[in-house]
């Protein structure tokens, strides 16, 4: 369990893939189980992290669900763009090659 972690702000979601948000939508469901789970034996320390925990799942909800109408954009994927700005400068490249050829 992890006790210290921080809560997951929206902006921080932003840049998570679809896949990246279902992962962390798995991992905070289970946090929340271990932490019911202590709390029923006794064994809980911080009450506070079972709301934020569930404000997390909340959050973690909006963005996937906002994100299948519409309303938040999904992240380019960044292999993508290092791709193309990669090719950009091989055109760059190739083309002075050429101008120094004539």
């Amino acid at each position: 369990m992890a006790i210290g972690t921080k809560e997951l702000a929206p902006s921080e979601l932003d840049t998570f893939e679809d896949t990246r948000l279902v992962e962390e939508l798995r991992k905070a469901k289970e946090e929340l189980f271990n932490l019911r789970f202590q709390s029923a034996t006794g064994q809980l320390e911080s009450h506070g992290r079972i709301r934020a925990v569930k404000r997390d799942i909340a959050r973690l909800y909006t963005v996937i669900r906002e994100r299948e109408l519409g309303i938040r954009a999904t992240p380019a994927p960044v292999e993508a763009t290092k791709a193309k700005k990669k090719a950009k400068k091989a055109d760059a490249a190739s083309e002075a090659v050429k101008e120094e050829a004539e």
